[in-house]
């Protein structure tokens, strides 16, 4: 692992531990109601996204060990440029479903 790998691993653990915080006990449908919590939640992906967008950049190999690596930092190009078309459904699923993926495989590659 290059040596500012572990920045920008440390950079998406901590974004997607806030998202994770950010959506405790919510549900899709309050979720999309909650303005507030969109915006933190999106902003925290497009951190992750960024940052991994970094690292695949600074460390071809230890990015590759992502899976989706390239799907999180397209979901990051569309909440920075495409955002008349974010849906909060595909939000929501990333945040719900794959951040908690994600903040595994980041976690063991912390730790090696």
């Amino acid at each position: 692992m290059q040596p500012e790998s572990a920045a920008l691993l440390w950079d998406v653990h901590t974004a997607a531990t806030r998202i994770a915080g950010f959506i405790v006990g919510l549900h899709v449908t309050s979720y999309a109601t909650d303005e507030l919590r969109r915006s933190a939640v999106e902003r925290q992906l497009e951190i992750v996204g960024e940052a991994l967008k970094n690292l695949r950049n600074a460390d071809l190999e230890t990015a590759q060990q992502i899976p989706e690596i390239s799907r999180i930092i397209g979901l990051r190009n569309i909440l920075a440029h495409g955002y008349t078309v974010v849906d909060d459904a595909v939000v929501w699923g990333a945040a719900s479903l794959r951040v908690p993926e994600l903040l595994v495989m980041v976690d063991r590659l912390l730790a090696d």
